[in-house]
């Protein structure tokens, strides 16, 4: 029986480009949109037409019906998960003192409330398994912060956080929680950014972007591996000053 992988925010991006490759390794997949149904279905469609096992499922992350209400439908069809990646997140750069409320709180509910409510949805189980794997995608912007990015900067801290905290406690059901920053993506958002995608490429040391296909590679690559948790893997090039020599309390 293959291995199943929740995707969310899957219609386009680096979540449609992990939906690729978790299907050309055998994963039974879960293509989780929101608004781009069109998109979600025509990428599950096509994999069908293949002879893979996938599914498009609408599921709002911010709201714990729609997300367990998922959880329920892959239960039905495929009876276990064995990976959740935390990929739906939304940016809307504007500096702080400009920052609506709204706009604050749709960043936030988005990008680290809706990690959350899938950590939780899934937790339970990973648990009953004995097994599972969960990666959450932040930001470099996470940890250095980004001028016009407080709100998306501060969701994406919090994930870290809320990654090493999760690992920690599902860690005793050999539960694996882990965080990924991909790095400066050409992505259709990512690609129309002129100005910020050459600041990105100057500061990198390799005076590089980061790669889909290598991100998505490394994302299949580490779901796969069984003793590895509370981790932050940086796949982007830019220098960013972050210490890895903290002590552990």
């Amino acid at each position: 029986m293959s291995k199943v992988v929740i995707i969310t925010g899957a219609s386009r991006g680096l979540g449609a480009r992990l939906v690729q490759y978790f299907s050309d390794a055998q994963f039974s997949v879960v293509v989780n949109y929101n608004k781009n149904k069109t998109k979600a279905e025509e990428i599950a469609q096509r994999l069908m037409e293949n002879g893979r096992e996938v599914k498009a499922i609408k599921a709002d992350v911010s709201k714990p019906c729609e997300v367990n209400a998922m959880i329920d439908m892959v239960l039905s069809s495929w009876g276990r998960i064995d990976v959740l990646i935390n990929n739906a997140g939304m940016v809307n750069d504007n500096l702080l003192i400009k920052t609506s409320d709204n706009s604050w709180q749709e960043i936030i509910t988005t990008n680290l409330s809706g990690t959350f409510i899938c950590i939780q949805a899934v937790a339970e189980v990973m648990s009953k398994q004995c097994d599972g794997h969960i990666i959450n995608i932040s930001s470099i912007s996470g940890i250095r912060g980004q001028k016009g990015q407080s709100a998306y900067a501060a969701s994406k801290a919090g994930i870290l956080g809320l990654t090493m905290s999760a690992a920690k406690e599902l860690g005793e059901y050999n539960v694996r929680v882990n965080a990924v920053l991909p790095g400066y993506l050409l992505t259709d958002m990512g690609a129309s950014a002129v100005k910020a995608k050459e600041q990105a490429k100057k500061m990198s040391v390799l005076h590089k972007l980061s790669s889909l296909d290598e991100t998505a590679s490394f994302i299949v690559n580490l779901s796969q591996m069984t003793g590895i948790s509370g981790q932050v893997f940086s796949l982007d090039s830019r220098v960013c000053g972050w210490r890895t020599d903290f002590p552990i309390r």
